[in-house]
């Protein structure tokens, strides 16, 4: 480049116009992009935690299968929240899940919630769980209604349920409280029988130890529920049972499922009303047999003593007590033996007695089932007793020995032994109770024959007796020998006849009576002959009549003559009249 060129570039830079400067703003307008997208951000933080639902724990045994942000909570298959924590308790003896919940589940989440875990399940219910064997363990949420609960019982703390629960979640039905405090005992899941059919099952089960009764919370399903009614019963029919009572041989079961397991069935016993529905959770009692339900109808009874000098072996309580044949009630209680008013026990006594217990329903022979039918079942038992009612002990069945109370009346009771068991009705009790007369069994009784024949027997003089018969024995044998002696003797004379004569001379004798019979024979001359003569013969007693009949009452009349004598005709005799 030249001199001139520089010299020209000057130039040009001398005759620029100065610049306008002015003073820059403070705050640029690209600012404004991280500030929205700070508001963002916070709007995005405020609607994630103004949407998020509460953190709940819940108490298990154990966290088999669980995992920390992949196990789901789910309530009728719907995700409601998830896993997000596992330690141990403080005791070390179970685990604290924490899970954190949506939004729309806070408000089911109050006291009567249950959690319980999802897993692979067979049982002789059936099989469950069987979706977790790809997706996993997940714990299901069974919501109680919040309508029927107050805000304040919402809670964060939940123990969860050992077992999953036997009825779904929602399902239309009843739930019932069974109890009892016999020996027979239920499972969860043991069926609930109506005629043949499963009904219900039992839920869940709860011993309380004051009381020392099991109870077991029971579910009926729709629409079976509305056979439940206030006069339902419900009794045992777990197995295959079998009962040899007096009654004989009793054979109960329920369905083929009872027969694997227990279970129980109801209905309402023949004869009475079916009542009113059950529309909400109510109490009853499990009975032993529907003898024992169908008994419970009947409220009240007449309680009596029945004293018994005979063993009761064989007499069980719940024996049937009967009249003619006619249940009337049951045994109470047997052996009541310290229930006696004395100081001195009767087991001490001579003469013991047992006492049996029996409670008679009026209700069972037509009487009403209130207190005037308990009035009028004494009245009447009163005079049955005053015309020779009396209980006795009979056996039910041979082939076990079973024992049930009988009533009849006995008419051969004597006059001394009557009044004095009316006596014992109408003033002797024992402690509360008033005593019906008794009587010993049938059994007893052919003892106590048998027993007095063999004291007769043995009374016999039969050391005496022995003795005169030995001597009639030695009499009757010498009797023998000389009865043998003279036959010996009569044989020898037998032997001395002439066989030959004495054989001819019966011969002769028999052809002479042939004879003779030949001769007498109808239509022989010999037997017109006899007519003939027995003919001329009657003939002339007909004519000697007269004269005798006058011999006999005038002896002279041969030398005399008197004429024709009359025969003497006897009159009748009259009383108070003077003879002609």
């Amino acid at each position: 480049m030249t001199n001139n060129e520089y010299t020209d570039i000057s130039n040009k830079e001398t005759d620029v116009s100065p610049a306008n400067i002015e003073q820059l703003k403070s705050v640029s307008m690209i600012w404004f992009v991280p500030f929205v997208a700070l508001l963002i951000g916070a709007w995005m933080i405020y609607y994630q935690l103004s949407n998020e639902g509460p953190v709940i724990t819940i108490a298990f045994d154990s966290a088999e299968g669980m995992e920390i942000g992949k196990t789901k909570i789910k309530s009728y298959n719907v995700d409601i929240g998830e896993v997000s924590n596992i330690v141990l308790n403080e005791n070390a003896d179970g685990v604290i899940v924490t899970a954190r919940m949506t939004k729309n589940a806070e408000k089911l989440l109050n006291k009567n919630s249950d959690f319980w875990l999802v897993s692979p399940e067979i049982s002789h219910t059936g099989i469950s769980g069987l979706s977790t064997l790809i997706s996993g363990v997940y714990i299901e949420f069974y919501p109680s209604s919040i309508h029927e609960e107050e805000v304040d019982e919402l809670t964060s703390e939940f123990i969860a349920l050992k077992d999953p629960p036997v009825t779904p979640p929602g399902a239309p039905g009843l739930h019932l409280t069974l109890n009892s405090n016999d020996q027979f005992a239920y499972s969860k899941g043991d069926p609930i029988i109506y005629k043949g059919l499963t009904v219900g099952q039992f839920e869940h089960i709860h011993f309380n130890f004051e009381e020392r009764v099991v109870y077991y919370n029971a579910f009926i399903k729709a629409p079976y529920h509305q056979l439940v009614t206030t006069n339902t019963k419900f009794w045992d029919v777990s197995g295959l049972r079998m009962d040899l009572t007096a009654d004989g041989l009793s054979i109960q079961t329920g369905n083929i499922e009872t027969m694997l397991t227990n279970g129980v069935t109801f209905d309402v016993p023949k004869g009475m009303e079916n009542g009113e529905e059950i529309t909400e959770r109510s109490y009853f009692d499990i009975y032993a047999n529907y003898k024992e339900a169908d008994d419970e109808r009947y409220k009240y009874s007449v309680e009596y003593i029945v004293l018994v000098s005979n063993t009761i072996r064989g007499l069980s309580v719940g024996a049937p007590v009967e009249y003619r044949g006619v249940l009337i009630g049951h045994v109470k209680s047997i052996n009541l033996l310290a229930q006696r008013n004395s100081d001195r026990p009767q087991i001490f006594d001579e003469d013991i007695k047992i006492p049996i217990l029996i409670s008679l329903q009026p209700g069972r022979v037509g009487l009403p089932d209130n207190e005037m039918g308990v009035s009028l079942m004494k009245q009447q038992h009163q005079l049955w007793i005053k015309d020779g009612l009396r209980a006795s002990l009979k056996t039910g069945s041979l082939l076990t020995g079973s024992l049930f109370i009988d009533f009849q009346h006995y008419s051969d009771l004597n006059n001394e032994e009557e009044n004095t068991q009316r006596t014992d009705f109408e003033n002797s009790q024992y402690g509360e109770y008033t005593i019906i007369p008794s009587v010993d069994d049938e059994f007893s009784q052919i003892t106590a024959k048998a027993s007095q024949f063999i004291d007769n027997l043995n009374a016999l003089p039969l050391e005496k007796i022995s003795g005169n018969t030995n001597e009639l024995i030695t009499e009757f044998t010498q009797t023998a020998k000389s009865f043998q002696s003279v036959s010996d003797n009569l044989s020898g004379v037998l032997d001395g006849v002439n066989q030959q004569q004495l054989t001819q001379e019966l011969k002769t004798t028999l052809q002479s009576y042939t004879k003779l019979s030949k001769d007498l024979s109808a239509g022989s001359k010999g037997y017109e002959d006899l007519r003939q003569t027995l003919s001329a013969l009657t003939k002339v007693m007909n004519e000697l009549q007269p004269l005798l009949n006058q011999l006999k009452h005038q002896p002279n009349g041969l030398i005399f003559e008197s004429g024709k004598v009359d025969a003497i005709e006897p009159k009748k005799y009259t009383p108070n009249k003077k003879a002609e």
